[in-house]
């Protein structure tokens, strides 16, 4: 199987493949891991009780799917990956803004994929954590560099692999005994439920920097509805039921959150080495998706500043590169997963939703989905090197998101004034969307919308 050629550019006509359906199998197969099940462990170590984090997850997953899906919608149209796509909005040296936190965010969920891992593979593997952690490390090397379509097909087979094992898990888990009152509506904490909600909402989020780079091989023509629902429904109901089952999974079994691997393989009966397998390989498909958008987004930091050609040697470089750093920080949160995976989580809420409010106004309410693709690679081109109303918008949303922001680290005196209750993603999705949306029609940066579409060379 040849290395993917192709990297940031343009998929011309003649290299479109697939079918909308595929989609849902890429989405469904990215939550069928223990990194969505530790996710859904989140709500319970809140101190919310099974019914209202089963109802906050639910809630969640089915409004940040919403954003999430319509990033995909884009990919066949435009052609190019998500975050080169933003160019159009901030610019193309002002693009690099929001790239360094969503690279941040593809490091964190590697650290975060590799740990999980690691712990399941302890109890099967002579060698040491250390050891387990690179050896999974080099795994997702050889995986990621062949890219694109070896990715499709591996999402595919582990879907319905998925399917199979974590039936299974649920019915044994749905077994287990549960304390009394988990399932009934009391015990309601506001602030902890929000909190929740924003935690399935981001983890929605976590997709759309890079879930158009997988829709943008499809032919040009494919419904944008049926790319929207296909990522939809995938999504929604492969996120929603792992993290309902961690949820029950953590009440369920003591110290669940030590080892979610291990224990997850425990429910069968024992540690067979099949299962062992199986949880690695889904941690090792899952991580294939940072790996391939980190690369992206690295490379389309540097193209502005060099005519870089990704030649199969240098794409196997670059990732390289970004697998030795990515796996060399697992030993970041060793120490206190549980605390370091939701730190993360709130991270990731205050960045991608301020970016993800710009992009989609940009895309459906000013240009209407028309865009002059050349000029998105041309630093002299419409959009520009700097959007400063872009820039200006994020970092200022970002700024305002920080009085009401409430973490295990900081809370913010409006979050304390509101008894814990976090708004900050309210802030950051409102703020940015209409203040990008008056701002860039006062400046008639809409005029472009009604004109033909120009293709790069």
């Amino acid at each position: 199987m040849n290395v993917e050629k192709r990297s940031i550019d343009f998929i011309p006509e003649g290299e479109r493949f697939g079918k909308p359906g595929s989609l849902f199998y890429i989405w469904f197969g990215a939550n069928m891991n223990i990194t969505t099940i530790a996710s859904g462990v989140l709500p319970v170590v809140m101190g919310l009780n099974l019914f209202w984090s089963a109802l906050a997850i639910i809630l969640g997953s089915l409004l940040g799917a919403i954003f999430m899906a319509s990033h995909s919608a884009q990919g066949p149209k435009l052609g190019i990956p998500q975050m080169i796509q933003s160019r159009a909005q901030f610019g193309v040296i002002g693009a690099v803004l929001p790239l360094l936190f969503v690279m941040l965010i593809y490091l964190g969920f590697f650290v975060s994929n590799t740990l999980l891992a690691a712990q399941a593979l302890s109890a099967v593997s002579p060698l040491g954590n250390a050891s387990n952690i690179w050896l999974i490390g080099a795994l997702c090397f050889v995986v990621a560099l062949y890219g694109y379509r070896l990715i499709h097909r591996l999402q595919k087979l582990l879907s319905m692999l998925s399917l199979l094992v974590f039936l299974a898990a649920t019915v044994l888990a749905l077994t287990l005994p549960i304390p009394a009152g988990q399932w009934l509506p009391h015990g309601f904490v506001l602030s902890k439920f929000l909190v929740a909600v924003s935690i399935a909402v981001t983890w929605q989020l976590s997709y759309a920097p890079y879930v158009a780079d997988y829709s943008r091989y499809l032919p040009t023509a494919t419904p944008m509805a049926r790319v929207f629902w296909f990522s939809y429904a995938g999504t929604v109901v492969g996120g929603a039921w792992m993290m309902i089952l961690g949820a029950v999974l953590s009440v369920a079994i003591p110290g669940f959150s030590d080892n979610v691997g291990g224990h997850v393989v425990e429910l069968f009966g024992g540690g067979t080495l099949l299962l062992f397998a199986f949880i690695v390989y889904g941690q090792v498909s899952i991580n294939v998706f940072n790996l391939y958008g980190a690369f992206m987004s690295t490379v389309t930091v540097i193209e502005p500043f060099s005519r870089l050609r990704v030649t199969p040697k240098v794409r196997g470089v670059f990732m390289l590169v970004i697998s030795l750093v990515a796996t060399g920080l697992c030993t970041v949160g060793q120490a206190d997963f549980i605390g370091f995976f939701l730190n993360f989580i709130f991270f990731m809420s205050y960045f991608l939703i301020p970016w993800t409010a710009i992009n989609l106004v940009d895309y459906y309410c000013l240009r209407k989905g028309v865009y002059r693709l050349a000029d998105i690679f041309d630093m002299n081109g419409i959009y520009g090197r700097v959007n400063w109303i872009a820039c200006g918008c994020f970092v200022g949303a970002i700024v305002l998101e920080v009085p009401f922001m409430n973490t295990t680290l900081y809370v913010g005196p409006v979050a304390t004034a509101l008894d814990g209750v976090d708004l900050a993603w309210v802030v950051g999705l409102l703020v940015p969307a209409l203040g990008y949306y008056g701002l860039m029609r006062r400046a008639g940066h809409d005029k472009h919308r009604n004109t033909k579409p120009l293709l790069p060379n």
